[in-house]
């Protein structure tokens, strides 16, 4: 009987039917931007946004945009494009029999056989080594943050197999770039950063335990961890727990970076912070988390969470320099 999972075309289960790759991407590269999630860009959005928010609020106190802070906002999207890309291929080649085994992710090109394991390491190498030639135009402390920040994303893919909470170190993998983008605008860190970066820590918990409980049933058939298992129907608690961390810790960083200022910047940028805790609760509002498809698009509209605080992190940088 064929796997309804597999597509004959090789598309992957939980594709966007919409994604560009499917539709305009050269045959013979699908399989590697497959590889790197290039048909599901809500993980590039993820990891980018912290690395906006992480720029925006430091611009917010330096004294507004300029030709060099634009490039760094231009830079955080090729590299949050490929280093999200490397860091999923390598995602794929540790968890390629685990993958093999869930209902959801066997369509992926190394379980599906659609890339041999040599080629994705290949493709793997070829990512890693784009993001640090753009890496390269930052400030040297801001090139050793990126540095230091391969061992996280090294470390996350095996988390599933020794603890309950891998969405840790999924957050402190991706949320890095708050802290590296606040660096490479102002030199050094500061506890308004520190307090960002575990704001976007508590925002990951929130949104990949959502994500997680897609494959609940498959995991504890093959033994992988998360806290989607761990919380079970008491997930609505904990993720109550994780907005307002999530609010807090970033309405904190902003008071950190802003108080001193203009009061108009700061205000505008807690306004983003609130308009993205409302999106959060109206998330958990309509949470099923038995219900596959609406834990998918809720983890996706977590794009338009993330971006909410950006555009008004954007929006105070500028009027704290007009």
């Amino acid at each position: 009987m064929t796997d309804p999972t597999l597509h004959t075309d090789g598309r992957v289960a939980d594709a966007t039917d919409a994604n560009w790759v499917d539709r305009y991407a050269p045959a013979a590269t699908r399989p590697y931007l497959r590889l790197s999630r290039a048909d599901r860009p809500a993980g590039t959005w993820l990891l980018l946004l912290p690395c906006w928010w992480g720029l925006a609020l430091a611009v917010a106190t330096t004294g507004g945009w300029t030709p060099y802070t634009v490039w760094l906002a231009i830079a955080c999207a090729l590299g949050a494009f490929l280093m999200r890309g490397a860091g999923c291929t390598w995602n794929d080649l540790t968890d390629q029999d685990f993958d093999a085994q869930v209902a959801r992710t066997r369509s992926r090109p190394l379980p599906s056989g659609q890339v041999t394991a040599g080629q994705a390491r290949a493709w793997m190498i070829v990512q890693a080594l784009a993001a640090f030639a753009i890496l390269l135009t930052f400030p040297h402390a801001a090139i050793l943050l990126g540095v230091l920040s391969l061992a996280l994303v090294a470390v996350y893919p095996f988390a599933k197999r020794f603890t309950w909470w891998p969405q840790v170190f999924l957050g402190l993998a991706f949320n890095w770039g708050a802290l590296l983008l606040w660096v490479a605008v102002t030199g050094s860190l500061s506890p308004a950063p520190i307090a960002l970066y575990a704001a976007g820590i508590a925002w990951t918990l929130f949104y990949d335990t959502i994500y997680a409980h897609q494959d609940k049933e498959d995991d504890a058939l093959i033994g992988v961890r998360s806290t989607a298992r761990l919380f079970g129907e008491r997930t609505p608690r904990w993720l109550l727990l994780f907005l307002v961390s999530t609010v807090t810790l970033a309405a904190l960083a902003v008071i950190l970076a802003l108080i001193s200022g203009p009061q108009v910047p700061l205000l505008v940028a807690l306004a983003g912070v609130w308009g993205m805790g409302l999106h959060l609760n109206w998330q958990m509002r309509r949470l099923d988390i038995d219900d596959p498809l609406v834990c998918m698009h809720l983890f996706r509209s977590n794009r338009d969470a993330g971006l909410i605080l950006s555009v008004m992190l954007a929006l105070a940088a500028w009027l704290a320099a007009a």
